[in-house]
Order: C-alpha cells, then sequence, then structure tokens
C-alpha cells in the first residue's frame, strides 16, 4: 500500500489522483466484464434464434461416420400440419441427400388422415428408393399404424411394429349429420339456391338423395380401391389371402405380421442396431420455424383477448 508523506503540502493532491486513477481502472474493468457478459448473451440468444428458425438442427449434427436418419410421423396427416407431404417429403430427400446416411427410418404414429397427402408421401418414398437403391427405408410403428398411415407405410422396404401396435384401416369414409326437420322445428327457414341439380350435395339439412348417395358410395368404393392396389404394390406376397384385411378393419402388430401387413417386431434403435447397422440416429424431423411459431402464439394470444373480452362483456 502506497505511503504519504504528510509533511509534504502536496500529499492531498497525490492522494486525489491516485484515488480517481483506481477508480478509472476500476471503471476499465467493470466496462470489459460488462462487455465480456454482453457478447456471451447476445452469442447465446443468437444461437437460440438459429435453432428456432431452423438453421441449426441439434437433430441434425453431421458425423463422420455413417448413421441411420429418422423422421417422426405423428398425429392426422393434413396439409397443414407439420405431416403434410411437402414437409415430411422434404424431410425425406434430405436424409437420403446426406451422404452419410446408411439408411432411413419413418417412425410413425397416425390414425391417419388426407387420402391425397398419404399418397404424396407414397410416391415421393418409391421415387427416393429407386434414386437411391442402397439405401433402404423401413417404417417403424408406434401404437397406430391406420389408414393415411399405413397407406404411407406399405411404401417401405420393411415395416415393424410392437406386437400392442394397432394396424390396418384399410378403407375410406365419408361422414357427416342428417338435420332434416331440425330447422323447422325451431322455426327457422333455410333459403338454399343452387345452380346445377347436384350442388347441394349431400346436404346436411336436406333429405338424403338416393342418386347423390349411390354416387358418394361409387366415389368412396374408387379411393378403396386405389387403397388396395397401394397396399397389394407395396407388400407383394407377404400379403395373406383374408377376407378381411381390406375390410377397414384393424389388428394388433402381432397379429398384423401373421396376416403379412407388417414384418417383424421391432423398435427404431432395434432397426438402426441390427438391421441398417448404423446405431448412431440423426433426426431430420421436420421443426416449426420461427414464423410459425410465432404466428401460432400471436394468434393464440389474439383469440385469448377477444375470448376474455367477450366473457367480460357477457
Amino acid at each position: 500500500m502506497k505511503e504519504y508523506d504528510l509533511k509534504k503540502g502536496d500529499w492531498e493532491r497525490d492522494l486525489l489522483e491516485d484515488l480517481a486513477l483506481a477508480s478509472l481502472n476500476e471503471q476499465r474493468r467493470a466496462r470489459r466484464w460488462g462487455i465480456f457478459f454482453k457478447l456471451v448473451t447476445f452469442l447465446y440468444l443468437f444461437i437460440l434464434l438459429f435453432f428456432a428458425l431452423g438453421w441449426i438442427d441439434d437433430g441434425k449434427v453431421r458425423l463422420a461416420d455413417k448413421h441411420t436418419a429418422v423422421i417422426d410421423l405423428r398425429g392426422t396427416i393434413t396439409t397443414e400440419s407439420m405431416n403434410s407431404a411437402d414437409k415430411i417429403n422434404s424431410s425425406l430427400r434430405s436424409a437420403f441427400q446426406d451422404k452419410n446416411t446408411k439408411g432411413v427410418i419413418l417412425r410413425i404414429n397416425s390414425p391417419g388422415g388426407s387420402p391425397v397427402q398419404a399418397g404424396y408421401i407414397n410416391d415421393e418414398i418409391r421415387r427416393l428408393r429407386a434414386k437411391y437403391p442402397d439405401i433402404p427405408l423401413y417404417a417403424v410403428v408406434g401404437d397406430i399404424c391406420a389408414s393415411g398411415g399405413y397407406y404411407i407405410a406399405v411404401a417401405a422396404d420393411k415395416i415393424y411394429v410392437d406386437k400392442a401396435s394397432l394396424i390396418g384401416s384399410i378403407g375410406v369414409l365419408m361422414d357427416s349429420f342428417g338435420f332434416t326437420g331440425t330447422l323447422e322445428k325451431l322455426g327457422i327457414e333455410r333459403r338454399l339456391l343452387t345452380a346445377g341439380e347436384n350442388k347441394s350435395f349431400l346436404d346436411p339439412f336436406s333429405p338424403l338423395d338416393p342418386i347423390q348417395m349411390d354416387h358418394a358410395t361409387k366415389l368412396l368404393r374408387e379411393v378403396h380401391e386405389q387403397f388396395i392396389q397401394v397396399v397389394k404394390q407395396g407388400r407383394g406376397e407377404r400379403l395373406k389371402n383374408d377376407p378381411d384385411i381390406f375390410s377397414g378393419i384393424i389388428w394388433t402388430g402381432q397379429k398384423s405380421i401373421d396376416l403379412g401387413l407388417t414384418d417383424a417386431i421391432g423398435n427404431a434403435e432395434y432397426v438402426a442396431r441390427e438391421i441398417i447397422k448404423a446405431e448412431t440416429l440423426i433426426d431430420f424431423t421436420p421443426r416449426e420455424g420461427l414464423s410459425d411459431v410465432f404466428s401460432k402464439r400471436f394468434s393464440q394470444i389474439i383469440s385469448n383477448l377477444i375470448f376474455d373480452a367477450g366473457w367480460a362483456i357477457k
């Protein structure tokens, strides 16, 4: 510690200079640490932003060794969902194009959905398998793989299930309600104007027209036949000759193996390790971008505000 000669008249000035210098040094250190922490915080937020935008995907870290690509298809297959053909097919292309992909697993847990979207995905799987013949694709079923989900699965080289999985529902449906007479009982007059005798096709507030019903049944049968042909094309001689297979019923995973609808018991880890021989799993599942998340959150906030305002008005 510095000592000051009290006999000299300028000791106060020296003390003040040293105090000012010490204070300045302390401010400089605090400023440097402040800049450091700000940079760390900025870097952290920047990385989070990249993850949110999908520019960096923690499930897609590229490794030098061969890996198994995994794509999850969870829930109903619709145009607007993460299971749309656009999103799933984009992930499939990325997985096949990756030079370190040794095999692809499509992990399905879906009750079905749009036959059109399912058809698009089925077609893309077949196209990619033809383009990349050395990269197999296996479907691995979770709780359920029915209807449109199974429509997609039959494009795979093999289908693996759990013994308690639900498989099948190879059929097509069209459902609605009949409210004939309801409006009249409520004292409501409905005014329906059409140009074209069948423009009010299967209108729920009109009596069921036998001609329209017959046409709807033919439509369903046509789409059902398309479904049947896709299954036969995918499963081939593995299908057993059972009249109930295309009846729309579902079976357990174990029974589906007996019927030739699926191939064996196994989960994604088993298939990667024992079948593909590339134990490392890399996730190629489509993710929501920051704009999608923000849009959904914003819509939810607006809906809540409207609901709360309406509730308050009441």
